[in-house]
C-alpha cells in the first residue's frame, strides 16, 4: 500500500482556530502531512512583520497533533521545496491566494503536473484570521 504524503503551506504567525481545521482538514486527505512554515522574509514581501519569528513558528506547527513534520520555507522558487517534499496533493488554506488552476499550471510547466491540488474548506468562528486577532487587540488597547 503506498503511503499519501501531503503537503500545506502558510504563514502560521499567530495560531488561531482556522490554522487547526485547515491542518486536520489536510491531514485527513493522506497518510503524512508535511507543512511548509514561511520564512520572515517571504512573510515580509508578501504580507506584513512576522509578530513570532521563524524558528518560532515551525517548532509551535511541529507541535501540532495533525502534523508529521514542519520545516522552514525558503526564498525563490516554491517549486524547489515541493521537489524536496515530493506530495502527492497539496492543500491550499480556503484563504490563501493563490489560484488552484494557476497552481496546477505552475507544477505542470515544473514537471510536478502528477501532483494533485485541494483546498481546505472554510471555518467559521470569529478569530479565524491572524488579522482579526490583531484588530481585536488594537481594540482592546484603545479601551485601556
Amino acid at each position: 500500500m503506498t503511503m499519501v504524503r501531503v503537503m500545506a503551506s502558510g504563514v502560521f504567525d499567530l495560531i488561531h482556530t482556522g490554522h487547526v481545521s485547515y491542518l486536520e482538514q489536510a491531514r485527513k486527505m493522506g497518510d503524512e502531512l508535511i507543512v511548509v512554515v514561511a520564512c520572515d522574509e517571504t512573510v515580509r514581501k508578501n504580507k506584513h512583520e512576522p509578530v513570532t519569528p521563524e524558528n518560532m513558528r515551525v517548532r509551535i506547527v511541529d507541535s501540532l497533533k495533525p502534523v508529521d513534520r514542519a520545516i522552514l520555507g525558503k526564498e525563490g522558487n516554491m517549486f524547489d521545496v515541493v521537489r524536496e517534499i515530493t506530495p502527492d496533493i497539496i492543500v491550499l488554506g480556503f484563504d490563501q491566494a493563490f489560484s488552484e488552476d494557476d497552481l496546477r499550471k505552475g507544477l505542470e510547466k515544473n514537471g510536478l503536473g502528477h501532483i494533485k491540488v485541494a483546498r481546505a474548506a472554510e471555518y467559521a468562528e470569529d478569530l479565524t484570521a491572524t488579522r482579526r486577532i490583531i484588530e481585536k487587540i488594537r481594540k482592546l488597547e484603545e479601551w485601556s
